[in-house]
């Protein structure tokens, strides 16, 4: 292989890599546009992604320039971790139509439920400049929070079925609300994901260690006979 085509190769890899770091600004910038409008109770939209750009420039690498070893493996997570973000701003557009939807009066888990927003935008942020430094010591630590992520989301299940059980005419407010925190804890599982694949990108092996869970959401709607 020339210098030249070495040369233009990596540039293109730089290029992929920053698309994709753009992606991830972008997919929490939606996150926390969200968040803050359901403080403000001023829901803004999303803006867009970039997921198709990414998937092209990265099929055009595989094709075109066969990589191989490091170089493979950071063109296959460019394409997977594009496609997290892409789930990531999926679930910030679904935040805000059901925010503009609802109506919270006083006294709703809303502090409660952009808490838990807050700590996993904080997930994609760090799993994002694990990916940007190569670092896959953060991406363990992002890794190891999606149990705390799993926790809160239980607590607040917990609090938003009291709510609703208070008064009949909550229902509707408390629907909305629990399709809004599974969305935000499946941003933070997609977030663990990308974690995961900054490790793989790394190391060159998927993680041996089982995901810590600790939702309990299941067990609280359907607990077992005693």
């Amino acid at each position: 292989m020339s210098e030249h085509t070495v040369k233009s190769f990596n540039e293109e890899l730089g290029r992929l890599r920053e698309m994709v770091l753009a992606m991830g600004r972008l997919a929490r910038q939606q996150v926390e546009d969200v968040l803050a409008a359901a403080e403000k109770a001023d829901p803004q939209l999303a803006a867009p992604v970039l997921e198709h750009e990414v998937d092209e420039l990265a099929i055009r690498l595989l094709a075109l320039r066969q990589p191989v070893a490091i170089d493979l493996r950071a063109v296959l997570a460019a394409m997977r971790i594009a496609n997290e973000l892409e789930r990531v701003c999926d679930y910030a557009a679904d935040l805000a139509e059901r925010l503009i939807a609802l109506q919270p009066g006083d006294g709703t888990p809303m502090p409660a439920l952009v808490k838990l927003g807050r700590f996993a935008a904080a997930m994609l942020t760090d799993a994002m400049t694990a990916y940007a430094n190569g670092d896959d010591r953060q991406a363990l630590e992002v890794w190891g929070r999606d149990r705390e992520l799993d926790k809160m989301y239980t607590e607040l299940f917990r609090e938003l079925l009291a709510y609703m059980m208070q008064d009949a005419q909550r229902i509707s407010v408390s629907t909305h609300m629990l399709f809004m925190a599974r969305d935000i804890e499946r941003a933070g599982d997609r977030a663990t994901n990308i974690a995961e694949i900054v490790r793989y990108l790394v190391s060159g092996k998927m993680p041996e260690e089982i995901r810590p869970k600790a939702d309990a959401t299941r067990s609280i709607l359907f607990p077992k006979a005693s």
